[in-house]
């Protein structure tokens, strides 16, 4: 059998043309490994639409279907793929990362297995909130016992950003956990022409104070508190884009067209171009995210980058990141005194500005930076292993 080699293997059951939060991290880890350290692969379930031809690493695709009512979402089966199987054996890695604890998962660890090798897991999402909304309580008990099962044979855990930690813990993982942030392909020096020059092309007049929402239209996701708080702002003149897709969609549209806001609120849907979504964030002055749902959401950095700031639900796991006043706004969960914090904002726009700049100074790193301490902690974990270090090109 000849055998191909690479250096590292990075595994997700989403990957684009699916643009969520884990897709983008997934799509930016490969992008830089490779052009750092060269030979990577990501593995991930076939989309059907999908073309990775144009890519400098290799994707290798399994089988999958649809997911109802979820498109362009799939779930993939590595347990039953002989293709896969194949790829694999032909494939010595030197180190494996899963972004995702189900099928791409648990193909990482038995690739780690058979070959001796170390598996990464990083915990993205609060899978318990996913499922609950599918099953009755017993089932998602059972589904978040395997997945803490996942974890707990990985051999090295890493979680987004601090805060996690707790959420980790709460689903019974007992075991050591790493912080490792979270990037920004989005990361630059912006001059003052290109946020003019956005709302130009967006057709957005100078003086209008715009506001932002960015993620699946789902209502984990707190729409329902931007929707009901800026109709409590009737008199306040503001622009809303709502940028997405997902199953809630057409309720929130209908939502806001019962509270009277279709003149202010536009449904933007999804934007796969990320140049054209970088518009829209460099158009926004606020970015609304009070996700109670969320653990990490890299919208809210992407949306720091361009200077604008985020409000926030107080005492949220995504919102730890945020102190009030200094690198975004805090809210409570309440429809009344969302709408008077965002008044007050619309009402002071040089502040929000200055809070804007300070959050892109505080909470906003690049990919390329990000992926490079990635790499120096595999050195650390080959190292232990005695296995030989993955090295720079």
């Amino acid at each position: 059998m000849r055998r191909s080699f690479a250096n590292v293997g990075l595994f997700c059951d989403c990957f684009p043309p699916v643009m969520d939060g884990v897709a983008v991290c997934m799509e930016n880890y490969a992008r830089w490994m490779q052009e750092k350290v060269g030979r990577v692969k990501v593995i991930t379930p076939n989309v059907p639409e999908a073309d990775y031809g144009a890519l400098p690493y290799e994707v290798l695709n399994y089988l999958s279907v649809p997911i109802p009512m979820r498109k362009p979402y799939v779930a993939g089966f590595s347990d039953i793929d002989p293709l896969l199987f194949k790829k694999l054996a032909e494939t010595r890695f030197r180190i494996v990362h899963a972004h995702c604890p189900f099928t791409s998962g648990r193909a990482a660890q038995r690739v780690a297995k058979r070959q001796g090798i170390p598996c990464v897991g990083t915990f993205h999402s609060k899978y318990r909130e996913d499922f609950s909304r599918l099953f009755i309580k017993p089932v998602v008990d059972v589904i978040i016992k395997n997945i803490i099962a996942f974890y707990e044979n990985c051999d090295l855990v890493w979680v987004p950003q601090e805060s996690v930690i707790d959420v980790i813990r709460e689903y019974g993982y007992t075991g050591p956990v790493e912080v490792m942030d979270n990037g920004s392909d989005l990361v630059a020096d912006y001059p003052e022409q290109f946020f003019v020059e956005a709302r130009r092309k967006l057709g957005i007049k100078p003086e209008t104070f715009v506001m932002l929402f960015v993620g699946q239209h789902i209502w984990e996701k707190n729409p329902k508190l931007i929707i009901e708080g800026l109709a409590e702002m009737g008199d306040v003149p503001f622009r809303m884009f709502f940028i997405g897709t997902g199953y809630a969609e057409e309720e929130m549209k209908a939502l806001v067209s019962e509270k009277g806001l279709d003149d202010k609120v536009t449904f933007v849907g999804l934007l796969k171009d990320r140049q054209y979504l970088t518009q829209y964030y460099a158009a926004a002055d606020l970015f609304l995210f009070p996700s109670l749902y969320d653990n990490a959401p890299l919208v809210v950095r992407e949306a720091a980058a361009l200077h604008t700031p985020a409000v926030m639900a107080e005492g949220a796991t995504a919102s730890s990141i945020i102190r009030d006043g200094e690198n975004g706004f805090l809210v409570r969960d309440d429809p009344q005194e969302f709408a008077a914090k965002v008044r007050s904002l619309v009402a002071d726009p040089a502040r929000v500005h200055r809070v804007g700049v300070q959050a892109a100074h505080s909470i906003v790193r690049s990919w390329e930076d990000c992926v490079e301490e990635a790499l120096d902690r595999y050195n650390v974990l080959l190292k232990s292993w005695r296995l030989p270090e993955i090295e720079r090109l």
